[in-house]
């Protein structure tokens, strides 16, 4: 479906941005895939690596800036968008920052797509945006509300909004896998709480779920892969057998373990073979869609503690060598 498409992507140059243009290039035919991101030293390097397609363009922007948004988006079909802040304590520090580019980004990204009429939207959220005890996790929430609501007034039968929300990312900028590698010299590795548990997910994995989702999602769906489940001791042991641990404490804002469904959505909760789908409680959904589904039980929630689904050391070793 990719195929003769103009794709706008926002935090083009980050992790996740990277191995989508990778395997877009790999796999599609795109019209033209549009990168656009802050960092102009990112974007030069991406140039040069990817020198031989003629299909991109680099848009140099913030999220915040609603005009320079608005100019890369003419003739767009679809909408990646995966520019955020992310890192949960410099968030707890620096709150506005955090809702000019997380909310207000958000809202400058839905305005820019209605008035240009892109076909769909996919927003990448988080597994914190699910009963959020941080900033980040409150702003992201704060956004997939907004993506949601985004359907109810577009206008148009044929404009789209929807949402992935996943876990952890191996290895992406920001992770605990290039700490604890750092760590790994100093001969001993930092642990907040050996309970720890966090759902676990590779770069390419997600970005095969957001390729997914963007031709099967209806509209107003908060789609959630159904993903194993790893411990914070388990991963230690995967990156620095070799070294001791200490115990250092949560940090602020962090959990012990992560949800990515709250007993509260169950009630518009459907379970798909490869994922969970978080239906609008609004008057204009299709309740027709997704038929394929079955209903969770009521109360159910999805919770990296109590995940059915859990990675060995040697299985996490894999996917850190990946």
């Amino acid at each position: 479906m990719l195929n003769d498409k103009t794709i706008l992507i926002t935090g083009g140059t980050g992790s996740f941005g990277k191995k989508f243009i990778e395997i877009v290039l790999k796999e599609h035919k795109p019209r033209k895939l549009i990168i656009y991101s802050r960092d102009e030293m990112k974007q030069f390097e991406m140039q040069e690596q990817l020198k031989d397609w003629n299909v991109l363009r680099f848009f140099i922007g913030d999220v915040r800036d609603k005009e320079q948004l608005s100019l890369t988006m003419s003739g767009v079909d679809y909408i990646i968008h995966a520019a955020a802040l992310k890192i949960v304590p410099a968030m707890e520090y620096n709150p506005g920052e955090a809702i000019k580019t997380n909310v207000i980004g958000a809202m400058n990204i839905i305005e820019c797509a209605i008035k240009h009429g892109v076909k769909k939207v996919i927003a990448l959220s988080t597994d914190k945006a699910c009963n959020p005890i941080n900033l980040y996790g409150a702003t992201k929430l704060c956004s997939d509300k907004l993506f949601v609501a985004a359907n109810a007034y577009s206008g148009s039968a044929e404009m789209r909004f929807s949402v992935v929300r996943y876990g952890n990312v191996v290895g992406s900028r920001g992770s605990v896998v290039p700490f604890f590698r750092g760590k790994r010299k100093e001969g001993v590795i930092p642990i907040t709480d050996p309970r720890m548990t966090r759902f676990w997910i590779t770069l390419e994995q997600g970005v095969r779920f957001v390729l997914k989702n963007l031709k099967r999602m209806h509209g107003g769906e908060v789609f959630i892969p159904k993903i194993p489940s790893m411990n914070i001791m388990d991963l230690a042991k995967a990156v620095a057998p070799e070294c001791e641990t200490t115990i250092i404490g949560i940090r602020p804002g962090e959990k012990l373990h992560e949800v990515m469904i709250s007993a509260d959505d169950s009630y518009n909760t459907i379970e798909l073979d490869d994922a969970y789908v978080i239906k609008p409680a609004f008057t204009w959904w299709d309740h027709g869609n997704h038929m394929e589904g079955k209903s969770v039980p009521d109360s159910f929630y999805y919770s990296s503690d109590t995940n059915k689904e859990w990675l060995t050391i040697p299985q996490l070793q894999e996917m850190i060598g990946e």
